[in-house]
């Protein structure tokens, strides 16, 4: 076989496989399904409301303003979170701290919007 026939039969081989390569692929075409989880599904969620609602805050001028704006969806997320863990977990101590959690966020929350309030309505501020 002369040079100039076989070349001719390798790029005949050659650029369907170039082409084969080259040619956009599905991700997730060839992965095994991942079996949903509902308990980290569940918290991301609370951290992307968490982001969003927290991302949404305008500088006040005011620190101790921001700090709550900003500390507001912090804990809700954080309540959120703890309320998946007694969902799912199982371990009895981080079950106890997600109860714990839950009760001292709320209390929180409850003084942050009570000080919110009476700092609107304060004159001078």
């Amino acid at each position: 076989m002369s040079k100039r026939t076989w070349q001719p039969a390798v790029l005949l081989t050659l650029i369907p496989a170039i082409a084969i390569a080259a040619w956009p692929q599905d991700p997730h075409a060839h992965r095994p399904a991942i079996p949903a989880n509902p308990a980290w599904s569940e918290s991301a969620a609370a951290m992307d409301k968490m982001h969003a609602a927290m991302s949404r805050v305008e500088p006040s001028g005011d620190r101790d303003v921001d700090f709550v704006e900003l500390m507001l969806p912090h804990h809700e997320a954080a309540i959120a979170m703890a309320k998946t863990q007694l969902a799912y977990g199982k371990d009895p101590q981080m079950r106890r701290l997600a109860q714990e959690i839950i009760t001292d966020q709320q209390s929180e929350i409850a003084l942050m919007h009570l000080w919110r309030k009476e700092h609107r309505s304060s004159p001078g501020k």
